[in-house]
């Protein structure tokens, strides 16, 4: 008899032998839930979407959107320029990102998908931090990436011949904090002025003089330098007036022939950053500045507002400039 015939009788005989009744496991009883135990629930970090059915005041959705502050909004609102569904919006109303919202021939974007965004460019002379121009200069926006649904608004001004830290957003309602005189932004500039100026003169602008708009005063002013004539001068004020800095040493007799905004607020320009570049805030840093400004509650450990590396340069849309 050959092995493999030995091997299926020996399988067969086993498999006639009857196995013995395998034991059911015991079902596990149910706890007791004990009441006074606190369900613990995970919560989800991410941001979740806008239900389509959740209604926004329209003044503060059009803010978010960059198209200016919320007061400017109630403005356009009450002078009828802006639609819902075809019809001419109220005061007050209220609004879905379902809804069709027109501001003239334009449609806005009202979905909530846009993120707010903010760029500092390191502005150089020679250009107008506006769109229309008689003169058709050169202007910043052309140096700056284009914003999905919204646009750009400059949070302050620097004139022509004035270069240094300009910062950009694309929501109206933080750029309106952040320019607001209540709350006294500090504006810090270095100015290169022909002459030096005398003790009682720097105590003159700080204790403040009569312009033709009206009273102006430096925070501070303190010499840092300079050579020959040419002295550089560290100067801090807390309003935005049109060419206040300038007109301020002009009512002295000294011509300011160099003026570089280093600080808006508590954003210091980088020095890394070169004329006719910017740098992106990312959404954390975005976060942080709202905070400051009051416009979401404050994380427990702020952490300063720093920019990040991402840059005109990654994106080689914007041609460089000599230092």
């Amino acid at each position: 008899m050959t092995r493999s015939r030995k091997r299926e009788i020996a399988n067969a005989r086993t498999s006639d032998k009857p196995r013995p009744p395998t034991r059911a496991r015991p079902t596990a009883k149910p706890r007791p839930v004990d009441p006074r135990r606190r369900v613990s629930k995970k919560v989800n970090s991410e941001p979740q979407p806008v239900a389509s059915g959740e209604t926004q005041k329209l003044q503060k959705v059009l803010a978010q959107t960059g198209i200016g502050s919320r007061r400017k909004m109630e403005e356009l609102i009450e002078q009828g320029l802006i639609k819902v569904n075809g019809e001419v919006a109220t005061l007050g109303m209220r609004v879905s990102s379902t809804d069709r919202v027109e501001f003239g021939r334009r449609r806005v974007d009202v979905t909530g998908s846009s993120a707010t965004r903010v760029l500092l460019y390191h502005k150089p002379e020679g250009e107008i931090v506006s769109r229309d121009d008689p003169k058709e200069r050169q202007n910043v926006f052309a140096n700056l990436p284009r914003p999905k649904n919204a646009k750009w608004i400059a949070i302050g001004r620097l004139d022509f011949n004035t270069s240094g830290l300009l910062i950009f957003t694309t929501s109206g309602e933080l750029a309106n904090r952040m320019m607001h005189p209540s709350f006294d932004t500090e504006r810090e500039y270095s100015a290169r002025i022909f002459g030096e100026l005398t003790s009682d003169q720097m105590n003159l602008l700080l204790s403040g003089v009569e312009l033709s708009d009206g009273h102006g005063q430096f925070e501070v002013c303190e010499p840092i330098g300079g050579e020959g004539r040419n002295r550089w001068y560290r100067v801090i004020v807390k309003e935005g007036r049109n060419r206040l800095v300038r007109r301020m040493f002009e009512s002295l007799g000294y011509q300011v022939s160099r003026l570089i905004r280093i600080r808006f607020g508590g954003i210091v320009l980088p020095p890394r950053l070169t004329r006719g570049k910017w740098l992106e805030f990312k959404a954390g840093e975005v976060t942080q500045l709202e905070e400051q400004c009051g416009l979401v509650s404050k994380d427990p450990t702020p952490q300063p507002v720093k920019p990040t590396e991402r840059s005109s340069r990654d994106t080689r849309k914007t041609k460089s400039r000599p230092d």
